[in-house]
């Protein structure tokens, strides 16, 4: 699956050089020039592939034990928290 996804890349860079509608007069649904509709759908093609990049080729190796990782700053943090620091006053403040 990730050699389609290099492929579509690759596809979606070479569609990217478009220069058959610079000149081209017509308007998409009356207001939008063509080359900006081109791009458009171009944006939300590159949006599908980079989803379907992070759905099927991402290394799933790389999740692997965040979430032990988030709880133990977590903890830190609010072990900070509670702790009274040298540079915060401490006591009334009068």
């Amino acid at each position: 699956m990730s050699r389609v996804i290099w492929i579509l890349i690759l596809l979606l860079i070479i569609l990217h050089q478009d220069n058959w509608f610079w000149a081209d007069p017509h308007l998409v649904f009356g207001f939008m020039p063509v080359g900006l509709f081109y791009h458009a759908c171009l944006s939300v093609a590159a949006a599908i592939v980079w989803w379907l990049a992070i759905r099927y080729a991402w290394p799933g190796d790389l999740d692997s034990g965040e979430p032990e990782r988030l709880e133990v700053s977590r903890q830190k943090r609010t072990a900070g928290l509670s702790e009274t620091h040298p540079s915060t006053p401490s006591g009334d403040m009068a």
